[in-house]
């Protein structure tokens, strides 16, 4: 098992042993994953490489990889957006996505799963979360790959601000929920790095 973590003030990485006995380079600053048997998932600040998300669930047993890719919109509600910013508590949010992988993973029978979300500003057309799955046959994929989204939008502790030409808003990450704007200096802060949960994203139903 690899488990990095990565941030400003913080440097952590249990680096795991090939059979080569080489030690694997850890993420880059800026980058955090968990990585098992069958699961890949990661945080990540950089722009996504969905052949990359493939290559970590192939498989000589897997007869189909589906993958879902989820772009920055330019628009909510008849509204302009202009980008959207996301931001996560990363410790907590890594152990949910390597939770639901792992339940998926099982219950689907899946030869290999990878979830990747990017944090920080997304681009219009950009993508924000990457999501592959590989299984022996394909409807098992396709459900499973559909339902690690609507986990992960359910779950992960992640929160994203829509910006408009008129200012922003910060609203948990699922569909369709606007959420309320944040005053300034109206964020908690997080262990070290100016960040916690904010009350209209944690209960937003």
């Amino acid at each position: 098992m690899t488990l990095c973590l990565h941030g400003v003030a913080h440097y952590s990485c249990a680096p795991t042993m090939t059979t080569q006995d080489q030690v694997n380079p850890p993420p880059p600053e800026g980058e955090s994953s968990i990585s098992l048997p069958g699961i890949y998932v990661s945080l990540t600040d950089f722009p996504l490489d969905i052949l990359s998300i493939m290559d970590k669930v192939r498989s000589p047993e897997a007869g189909a990889i589906v993958t879902f890719a989820g772009t920055t919109r330019n628009n909510f509600a008849s509204k302009p957006v202009t980008s959207l910013t996301y931001t996560s508590y990363r410790p907590l949010a890594l152990q949910t996505l390597s939770f639901i992988a792992s339940s998926l993973l099982t219950k689907h029978a899946l030869k290999g799963i990878a979830i990747v979300h990017r944090l920080g500003t997304v681009p219009i057309g950009e993508e924000s979360i990457l999501i592959a799955v590989s299984s022996a046959h394909r409807k098992a994929a396709w459900l499973a790959g559909e339902e690690a989204l609507e986990e992960c939008k359910e779950k992960v502790e992640v929160w994203k601000r829509e910006e408009f030409k008129d200012g922003g808003v910060w609203r948990a990450n699922r569909d369709g929920h606007q959420g309320a704007e944040v005053k300034e200096g109206s964020k908690g802060e997080e262990k070290g790095r100016g960040f916690a949960c904010w009350d209209l994203a944690c209960n937003d139903a």
